[in-house]
């Protein structure tokens, strides 16, 4: 690179940084466009939109129906955001939660009333009832004459494609009645026998027109009529300071680690502080412009995503050193630097993004949340480490920086004999996995609980209370909080503010009655409350049982593509094979600490196994990567275990820099967050320590001992 462009190069990355900072601190317009404060946040950091339905008739609903209903409304409601909450309230009310929004009319409004749904013929024989229809989308397509039309497509059910074929076979030219709540919404006329499962309806005169239709029918597939019975606006579930606790600990965390990585490899390091600084401005610019919801899950699929960032610079500057020790000129270790590096961080990185895209497509709720963070933060951190930093590197050296003082040299580090102790490693893993189920089935025992289920798990009791003054977040926390904790003995409280009212929703465990006698006279004695005011309903889960199913399917599919994957490219299926038990490893250790510490499980625990499983598979694709490279140059004389203690030395400094930046990110957050946060922080330290120690000490053996056992001990 010639100085001119290096100028050029530092000149506009200068540039792109203040216009990055300035959008994401300030925005553009009236409004601040891309501004962070705009970023929609979820239920449990600000708050939302709380509806509540109750079902139609006297009788009480089947649990069957309640709990089809609540799956098919989370589907729905996903559209406003993937961390909008279903669930049932007593035996006939079900509550929406959505984050992010403040109009309930709004919201109401498009999301439609839910009524009854029929499909008739002329003589009002019925064709196809609400439950027949699977999926509802308004849609733009052509006509034969290329003309834009605005149509909805409909998907039905086995049992609906079946009856809509022998219908529409028997009735082309003849109209089908869409008949919702009485009235007809639409009377399209069959053109042709529909036998695929699949139908268009025609004819809408824009886009708004075919989207109030789809939104009729998609809520009138429900499996029960409904009506609404309040709506709501409600403030955030963890408290007011849960953002701004949060903002600062990322901030501190992300400093440390600037100073770190400058302090460590000196230019290089100052090149990646400057790509870190790119790297968050840009993600906070495109959570904005993705209109993603950022929840305590979110925020730990941008902390993976931070330190798999710091990761690929630390891989391409630890190369960088090699290179420079071995004897080659500044220039020439980076060029080679970043050429050595590359097939670890791709691989790493396309690994850890294959899982994210089959949880950001299969999963629900929180997962498909994490997902989509999780995999924005990927790719940014690729083109941060891939791109900016390399033009930045040769920039400064463009400029004058060449000595190689200013770039460090590794020191020969004696080869350490991790393999000579791989029976203490297994000895040590075995007892710390199975330290779960011993604990497990003590407290199962004692407590009738084998894990601490939250309410996002198990349900619990939601506590209406109209206090005499207008608490704010802060003072429920401080004052309300304390009180409901000292009656039930739940840590895990949630409570939410509702907007322009002295109300306050209290989420706990589930009380018995005479609990939540003892509750109502708690809060009549600490503070005057009528006890007419106070309002007790059972909720259910907002985590369902499809949910859940849906989640591990979408774990178990994520699990395998990564195998693939790692199998693909490494050539040896037991490189994939000790990757994904290392990964099981980290996981049911990091459950183990769950159980011990009583920690609640809820939606933070699905987000906190997610991200070990991108973290833990992350750090061993680096270690097998040298392994990989290490056998190609492999002599005759030379002993695989030889190789096996020197590719894991070769990749120790990396392993130990990565997990304490890592650390130091979720550090930040345990030491300054809120309670909520420390206890979804405290787990993620295990996982980021766990992951260190499993890449290092048992991944490599895991293979070796597959390698010589089940196959040919020379590579």
């Amino acid at each position: 690179m010639k100085k001119n462009r290096a100028i050029a190069v530092v000149v506009i990355m200068a540039l792109f940084l203040g216009l990055l900072t300035f959008t994401a601190a300030v925005g553009f317009g009236p409004t601040g466009t891309g501004a962070a404060r705009n970023i929609i946040t979820g239920l449990d950091l600000a708050g939302g939109v709380s509806i509540t339905y109750q079902t139609v008739g006297d009788e009480a609903p089947s649990a069957e129906d309640m709990s089809d209903t609540i799956y098919k409304l989370q589907q729905r409601v996903q559209q406003y955001s993937t961390e909008a909450q279903v669930y049932q309230e007593g035996d006939n009310r079900i509550n929406i939660e959505i984050p992010g929004v403040t109009d309930a009319n709004k919201i109401l409004e498009e999301l439609g009333k839910p009524g009854s749904l029929q499909f008739t013929l002329q003589d009002g024989s019925e064709v196809l009832t609400g439950t027949d229809v699977e999926l509802a989308e308004a849609k733009v397509s052509q006509d034969n004459l290329k003309n834009r039309e605005y149509v909805v497509e409909l998907v039905l059910t086995s049992e609906g494609a079946s009856k809509f074929a022998t219908a529409t076979s028997e009735n082309i030219g003849n109209p089908i009645y869409i008949i919702y709540d009485g009235n007809v919404i639409s009377a399209p006329t069959v053109q042709t026998a529909i036998t695929g499962g699949t139908a268009q309806i025609t004819g809408m005169a824009n886009q708004e027109e075919a989207e109030r239709l789809a939104s009729s029918i998609r809520i009138g597939s429900l499996s029960l009529e409904l009506e609404e019975l309040r709506s709501n606006v409600v403030g955030a579930q963890l408290g007011e300071k849960a953002i701004s606790t949060s903002l600062i600990a990322g901030a501190i965390g992300l400093a440390i680690v600037i100073l770190f990585m400058a302090v460590v490899y000196l230019v290089p390091g100052i090149v990646a502080g400057i790509s870190l600084l790119i790297y968050t401005a840009l993600m906070l610019v495109m959570l904005n412009a993705f209109d993603i919801t950022l929840t305590l899950p979110g925020i730990a699929g941008i902390i993976l995503s931070i330190g798999m960032a710091v990761d690929a610079n630390v891989i391409i500057y630890a190369r960088i050193r090699e290179e420079i020790a071995i004897g080659k000129s500044v220039q020439g270790a980076i060029q080679t630097g970043f050429k050595k590096a590359l097939s670890a961080i791709v691989d790493g990185n396309i690994t850890t993004l294959f899982a994210a895209l089959v949880l950001g497509m299969m999963g629900t709720g929180s997962v498909k949340g994490f997902a989509q963070t999780l995999a924005m933060g990927i790719i940014l951190s690729m083109f941060t480490a891939l791109v900016i930093s390399r033009l930045l590197v040769n920039a400064f050296y463009a400029l004058g920086v060449k000595d190689e003082k200013y770039y460090g040299r590794q020191k020969e580090r004696k080869t350490i004999n991790f393999l000579g102790k791989k029976n203490l490693c297994f000895i040590i893993s075995l007892v710390l996995i199975l330290a779960g189920p011993v604990a497990m089935g003590i407290f199962s025992s004692s407590e009738g609980k084998a894990l601490n289920y939250s309410l996002e798990f198990m349900g619990g009791t939601s506590t209406n209370v109209t206090f005499n003054e207008d608490f704010s977040i802060e003072d429920i926390d401080a004052k309300v909080k304390p009180v409901v904790q000292g009656v039930t003995g739940d840590a895990d409280i949630q409570t939410q503010k509702v907007a322009g009212t002295k109300e306050v929703i209290i989420k706990t465990r589930e009380l018995s009655l005479d609990e939540r006698q003892s509750l109502n006279e708690a809060l009549k004695e600490n503070f005057d409350v009528d006890e007419s005011l106070i309002t007790a309903e059972s909720i259910s889960s907002t985590v369902s049982n499809e949910m859940r199913s849906d989640a591990v399917i979408a774990v178990v599919v994520a699990t395998i593509f990564m195998l693939i994957y790692i199998w693909f490219r490494f050539k040896d299926i037991r490189f994939a094979t000790s990757a994904v038990l290392a990964l099981v490893h980290d996981v049911l250790v990091v459950l183990a600490f769950y159980a011990i510490s009583r920690i609640s499980i809820g939606n933070t625990f699905i987000a906190c196994m997610l991200t070990i499983v991108g973290y833990s598979i992350n750090a061993t694709i680096v270690i097998f990567d040298r392994i990989r490279e290490n056998l190609k140059g492999m002599s005759k004389k030379e002993d695989l275990a030889e190789v096996v203690n020197r590719s894991i030395t070769q990749t120790l400094t990396r392993s130990i820099y990565t997990s304490f930046t890592t650390f130091i990110m979720i550090a930040m957050l345990f030491i300054l967050g809120v309670p909520s946060i420390r206890e979804f922080a405290l787990p993620l330290i295990v996982g980021v320590v766990c992951g260190g120690y499993s890449s290092v000490c048992i991944t490599g053996a895991l293979w070796y001992v597959m390698k010589t056992k089940l196959g040919k001990k020379k590579a």
